[in-house]
Order: C-alpha cells, then structure tokens, then sequence
C-alpha cells in the first residue's frame, strides 16, 4: 500500500503557476522587479500572458532571460529610449506613425527561433483585433515577433499589425489584464497591475485629461482579469511617473521590486506557491 501510495504522489503532475502582466507603457519596467522579487522568494511563474509592455517583458521572460538580464538589455539596448523603439514614416497613409522594425528586430535576435512553442516558459499574447473589435490570446505558432509587435501597437502611433483580414493593435485597448489567458489550465494566478485606480486631484492639461481618460478606459477592461487574479501586486510607479517615462526605468523597476516584497510580506500566504 505504501508504495501503491508513493506512486500516486509521483505520478501527479505539477502545478502550474501563471502570472498576468498588464499594459502600461515605461510603467511596465515594474514588472522586470515584481519577476526578481518574486524569484528571491522561491517563486517561479510557469505560464505568462501579457498585454502591451506585459507582453514584451514576459515574451523575454518565457525565453530564459533572467530579470537581472532584462535590466541589462534594457540598458544596453536602449529600449528605454522611445525613439529607439519608433522607425516614423513620412506619410500619415499608414495606419500609423511608425513601424515595428526595432521591436521585432530586437525579438528576434533576443529570441532568435521567433516561436512561441520553443519558449522555456509558456506564453500568451494578448492583441485587439479592430476587425473584429475582440481581444485575442495568441500562445502558440511561428512569427513571435509579429504577435509581440501588435500586442505593444499603440493606436495611431504605430501601425496595427495585419494578419490574414484582420487588423491587430495593442492588446490593453479591450483588455489590460488578461489573465483570462490563464484561468482555465493555471492553479494559481499572480497579476500584476502597473496602472492601479488613480483619482484626478486636478486636469491642468488637454493631457492630463487624455491620459485619465485612457487609464480608466483601461482599468474598466482590467476588471474581470483582476477579480480572476489569487495575488495581485499593483506596483505605484504611477504616483511618481508616467507611461512615457522611458528613461526613468531602473526606478520604476524598484517600484516593482519594492511592490511586491510589501505584498509578500503582507500576504505570506502566497509563500505557498514556492517550488
């Protein structure tokens, strides 16, 4: 019987450990600090699914890279200059101001098969299909460039991607936490939220009003994820920067760093989920 017992415990098979990472913008270096807290502490996610900035952070992660590695390719690669990311072409007949020839050049040598089924760890991709006006969780095939790019396609900056008759653009217009990517296969699910529910104390600017406008556009689309999330950690990079903050990325990593060992340390019970 004993051993009857010790082949029923072998046999099991693991739990799977998902993560959410939103959209955000520069916001989402949190995320690069959230992964190395978590690691400290003995936690390895097993499944991501990202939006936007979410989805690039996450794409680096499933492929082996290391969060003190991203820290550094954000550095030395420059991805923390805008412009860098941005190619502008000259004609407003695009669908947009600028190309992703930076971002999927810079998958593709970072990841150099471009496939999402020879990832270390298991990736979804959120992306806005406008023709269908639904959010999509792409996980599997070739051109991980391609689904990457679309997912970070901010509307009207740069162009939405086309695939088959479908226009794809930056997955947190329709979902900015799709942890619903993960619900139906993970046991449990950490999110991280790199824009939490902010309350405007006052709009100076035509801009200050877009962008309050835009993140609660975001936080409403973020609900149904959120409330699917075990452990949400919101890192409050917010409060001191903005989504356009690219040069202030080793901050907002501590933000995310900083975050998630005060939620750890508040909830203890996520400690359950160390391998």
């Amino acid at each position: 019987m004993e051993m009857m017992k010790d082949l029923v415990k072998v046999s099991q098979p693991r739990k799977t450990l998902g993560i959410c990472l939103s959209g955000g913008g520069a916001l989402g270096f949190a995320h690069i600090g959230v992964l190395q807290s978590l690691e400290e502490h003995g936690i390895f996610p097993t499944h991501i699914v990202g939006s936007s900035m979410g989805s690039i952070v996450g794409t680096l992660y499933a492929a082996g890279y290391s969060p003190t590695e991203m820290l550094q390719l954000v550095k030395t690669d420059k991805l923390y200059k805008i412009t860098t990311l941005m190619t502008f072409r000259p004609s407003f007949l695009k669908s947009g101001l600028s190309s992703h020839s930076m971002l999927r050049s810079l998958i593709r040598e970072l990841v150099p098969h471009n496939t999402f089924d020879q990832l270390k760890r298991k990736m979804h991709i959120c992306v806005a299909n406008l023709t269908t006006a639904e959010w999509e969780i792409i996980e599997s095939g070739n051109g991980l460039d391609k689904w990457v790019a679309a997912s970070a396609s901010i509307p009207g900056i740069f162009e939405a991607v086309k695939d088959g008759e479908s226009y794809y653009v930056d997955g947190g217009l329709l979902n900015n936490m799709p942890v619903q990517g993960l619900s139906t296969f993970c046991d449990s699910i950490i999110g991280v939220d790199v824009i939490p529910l902010r309350v405007p104390a006052q709009l100076k600017k035509p801009i200050d009003t877009f962008a309050f406008s835009v993140r609660a556009m975001q936080h409403q689309n973020s609900m149904a994820g959120r409330n699917l999330c075990q452990f949400l950690i919101e890192p409050q990079a917010l409060d001191e920067f903005h989504e356009f903050s690219f040069d202030a990325y080793h901050a907002i990593c501590q933000h995310g760093y900083n975050a998630a060992n005060k939620y750890i340390a508040e909830n203890p019970e996520i400690l359950k989920l160390r391998e």
